[in-house]
């Protein structure tokens, strides 16, 4: 007898019943499906790469692929031996999408950099909305790299060049600056922007979801670095008329000083400060007044130096020479409501005397002979009242009135240098002619081969009679005593104006001036020193720019080796009063 069928075994038998009675159809069913959806997607998969092609390879560069400026290395400024006055140097600046960046990560990013975390929690939440906020620019690569370590999602990098300059305060006058995106802003930088910032260059790269390069493709066009830029500045000078400069107005508690030294043979300009001055390396302490180019931007009214000029004109007319006498008594003269004096009575003094004793009455007297039109051509032909050739920004022209304006007191005031306005730099460039026999060189800042100009503005003999009487002034007897240069000739003029205020001239409030060549025998240099508003016991030109001046001529002669000219037993005959 057959033994019963367990109940597990019954309902295992019944299971593979059911499995065995599944319909074909519906396991057709099943398979046309699977069939149909490897038809849709290799369909899909054939039209986005035959039909849309184009289109998404676009879309995938956009959000890959990058066309990048590549920055241009902004051309060197030297001076004439080569030395480095403005450079660029690499570096890096952050910058962060607020959109992408994690604002719990603000302690740690402001940390890497050592900046205030508030700051930043601040920035980033007025700029939260942007998709750019600079982090921190122009930072060292070494630095940039310690924040970029951390990996934070939303921060970026890229690269730069600041501007750095080695001289700082001693030449900012005369390079001037860039901003912070490398524009020129003051001085030859902004003068010269053009010249000097070259052309970007252009690539692509390929960029990761951080926006790391992770590839180049290709550079579409090299940056081309920009042009050097050599000026006439000799930099040991320049920083020698700087020192000088800033002791004698540090010592006189003076307002401000300029001092300009310039090659009497073409015009280079070798040196050109001015106290107070300015860091470019650091903008956050820039202050406008400190800024600006005094040498150049100010103008004063000369004093006694444009003597020099009044005697010249005379020589010039052939009407005098330099023995003529002038009867200066009783050293007072009146013209409408005006009284002209001198220092003392100097009584009868040749033209000679009259530039070492520097005497009012004796210019006037010489002006009011020869006429508005005779002076006011030799000043018109020493570029007094116009700008210079530099083409330096802001840089102001002067003032000269016509001759045509001038009454019999307008004549006797612009004869002793009232009246008039000039810029240091234009009066050193009048004093060239007086250097170089008669011929007045353009000043000039830009090194070149090309040979500057040169105006014979008065005769060879004229030049050398008023060399001849300049050396007086620093000899005994003389007003500029104390711009004695020891070892070499030196000749030149003192000049002190009052200053004009509100109220007309001030009673206590000067310009402090001395203009002069050295070495007399031939000269090299012309240089002129002017200290605004001095304060204390000394403000004549020949207590205050005068010591100034011959620290500076000295300094200049010993540096270019420039031999001695005055041998032991030379001296200067005394020109007394007659």
């Amino acid at each position: 007898m057959a033994k019963p069928r367990s109940k597990k075994a019954a309902t295992t038998a019944k299971i593979e019943d059911i499995e065995y009675r599944i319909p074909v159809w519906r396991f057709a069913l099943v398979l046309s499906v699977f069939v149909s959806l490897v038809f849709v997607v290799a369909g899909r998969m054939g039209y986005l790469h035959l039909v849309q092609q184009s289109f998404l390879a676009a879309q995938g560069e956009q959000r890959m692929v990058r066309d990048e400026s590549i920055p241009a290395l902004r051309g060197d400024i030297k001076d004439r031996h080569g030395e480095a006055l403005a450079v660029s140097s690499p570096v890096m600046s952050l910058w962060l999408n607020p959109k992408l960046f994690d604002a719990a990560n603000i302690p740690k990013l402001a940390a890497s950099l050592n900046i205030p975390t508030n700051k930043l929690a601040r920035r980033l939440k007025r700029n939260r909305s942007q998709g750019f906020m600079y982090v921190k620019r122009h930072l060292p690569p070494e630095k940039a790299q310690k924040a970029l370590s951390l990996k934070l999602k939303g921060l970026f990098s890229e690269a730069e060049y600041r501007r750095f300059y080695p001289a700082s305060e001693v030449t900012s006058h005369v390079v001037g600056m860039t901003n912070i995106d490398g524009k020129g802003q003051e001085g030859l930088e902004l003068a010269y922007d053009d010249w000097l910032q070259g052309a970007p260059g252009q690539q692509r790269v390929v960029k990761d979801l951080l926006g790391n390069v992770i590839k180049q493709l290709n550079v579409s066009a090299v940056a081309k670095p920009g042009n050097e830029l050599k000026l006439t500045v000799d930099l040991r000078l320049q920083y020698l008329a700087y020192r000088e400069l800033k002791a004698v107005v540090q010592a006189h508690r003076a307002n401000w000083g300029s001092a300009v030294l310039l090659d009497a043979k073409n015009g280079d300009i070798l040196a050109l400060v001015n106290r107070p001055s300015y860091n470019p390396n650091n903008r956050a302490t820039l202050n406008a007044v400190e800024m600006r180019n005094r040498a150049l931007t100010d103008m004063i009214e000369p004093g006694s130096t444009m003597k020099a000029f009044t005697v010249a004109a005379a020589l010039k007319k052939g009407k005098y020479g330099a023995r003529s006498v002038i009867n200066t008594s009783p050293g007072y003269m009146r013209i409408k409501q005006k009284t002209i004096r001198d220092h003392r009575d100097y009584g009868r003094l040749d033209l000679t005397g009259i530039i070492r004793k520097s005497s009012n009455i004796g210019v006037t007297k010489l002006a009011h002979d020869m006429g508005a039109e005779t002076l006011w051509t030799m000043l018109h032909d020493a570029k007094l009242g116009q700008a210079t050739a530099l083409g330096f920004p802001g840089e102001a022209v002067g003032q000269l009135p016509y001759p045509q304006k001038l009454d019999k007191l307008g004549l006797a005031t612009l004869s002793y240098g009232y009246g008039l306005a000039v810029t240091p730099l234009q009066l050193a460039q009048a004093y060239t002619a007086f250097a170089n026999e008669g011929c007045l060189h353009e000043a000039r800042l830009i090194l070149t081969n090309a040979q500057t100009p040169c105006d014979q503005i008065m005769p060879v003999s004229v030049a050398k009679d008023m060399t001849r009487m300049l050396e007086t002034v620093t000899q005994k007897g003389g007003t500029g005593t104390r711009a004695k240069v020891a070892g070499y000739r030196v000749g030149g003029k003192t000049g002190t104006s009052h200053k004009v205020g509100k109220q007309g001239y001030q009673d206590s409030e000067y310009s402090a001036i001395f203009a002069g060549i050295a070495p007399i025998s031939d000269p090299r240099f012309v240089l002129v020193v002017v200290i605004d508003q001095p304060q204390g016991q000394e403000y004549y030109g020949g207590e205050v720019a005068a010591p100034a001046f011959a620290r500076i001529m000295e300094g200049a002669l010993r540096t270019l080796q420039i031999a001695p000219d005055q041998s032991k037993d030379f001296h200067v005959a005394e020109v007394s009063s007659l």
